[in-house]
This record gives C-alpha cells, sequence and structure tokens, in this order.
C-alpha cells in the first residue's frame, strides 16, 4: 500500500458508541481551526464504526492534535490518532471513478521494468559472488596444498629421529 499520506486529515480510531461527529469536533478543536469531521457509518445498524476523521485547515494543528490526542482517553476509551490514508476506491490503484481504466498502466510497466531490472542486479551480484567464492576456495585449497608440501619437506618424524638415535648409541 503505497498511499500518500493526508497531512491535514487525522484518523481518529476506538471511539465509543456515544461520541457523534459534534463531540469530536469539540475534542479536537483545542488543537486549531477543523475544516470537516466525518464518523463514517455502518450500513446495517446506522452507528459509526468506532473511528473517524478530524481534517483541520493547518497542518501543524493537525500534528499537535496527533501528539497530544494520541493515546488520549475519550468516553472511557482509549483513542488512536494518526495521519490519514486516502479514501480507497475500488478499481486500480487509484480508483476507477476518479480516472480511465488505462491510467495505471504507465505505473504498471515502471514497476515491472524497475522488478526486471531489480532481479538482473540480483542475479549478477550472485554471480559475482559465486564467482568470488569460488576464487577463494581454488586459493584456499592451492595453499593447503602449498602446506603438506611443505610438511613432507622440512617435517622430522621424532619417532625416526629416535630410533636412530638409539641405534647410534648401540652401535656405539
Amino acid at each position: 500500500m503505497n498511499q500518500a499520506v493526508q497531512k491535514n486529515t487525522l484518523y481518529v480510531g476506538g471511539l465509543a458508541e456515544e461520541v457523534n461527529e459534534a463531540i469530536l469536533h469539540a475534542a479536537f478543536i483545542p488543537f486549531g481551526d477543523i475544516k470537516d469531521v466525518k464518523t463514517p457509518l455502518d450500513q446495517a445498524t446506522q452507528k459509526h464504526r468506532s473511528f473517524g476523521f478530524v481534517t483541520f485547515l493547518e497542518r501543524e494543528d493537525a500534528i499537535a492534535a496527533m501528539d497530544n490526542m494520541d493515546g488520549a482517553e475519550l468516553y472511557g476509551r482509549v483513542l488512536t490518532v494518526n495521519y490519514a490514508l486516502p479514501e480507497r476506491i475500488k478499481g486500480g490503484e487509484q480508483g476507477w471513478a476518479a480516472q480511465p481504466i488505462w491510467a495505471d498502466a504507465d505505473t504498471w510497466f515502471e514497476r515491472q521494468q524497475q522488478e526486471e531490472e531489480m532481479q538482473r542486479i540480483q542475479a549478477e551480484n550472485r554471480a559475482a559472488m559465486e564467482a568470488a567464492e569460488e576464487l577463494h576456495r581454488k586459493k584456499m585449497a592451492q595453499e593447503r596444498e602449498g602446506e603438506k608440501e611443505d610438511d613432507t619437506e622440512t617435517k622430522v618424524d621424532p619417532m625416526a629421529m629416535a630410533e636412530a638415535e638409539a641405534l647410534k648409541q648401540n652401535s656405539s
């Protein structure tokens, strides 16, 4: 969900049943001039769905209201106050009511191209990492082979030396 946040409109969740738009307006008016208050209704019960939206004229007022009212109590219920996301209308990314159906095609193609580019870059990175790991394995194998050769040339068997010393002492 890549939706732009509406900085002047706040989502207010956790509303008690008794809270109406007038009460919500009264609770938020101390923070600044309010443009609009909405409490969407449940079509079946015609009661609000325990959340609402408060739109301030000024962005700073919305910030102050959010800072002060998030976690506050109203009619015995703790409020959740965040920036509101734009309303989603069915159809397309932006909604079919707002634009023609093909309007999303450009953004869809852009996303597809970006995704393909990311996959190509990731494949290149994987191939480079595998090549580097293979090179490292070969280098380590060569070093181990070199150590074995060095060991056989310079390594002295202590048992063989002790036997030789014993033979020298016995023969003298």
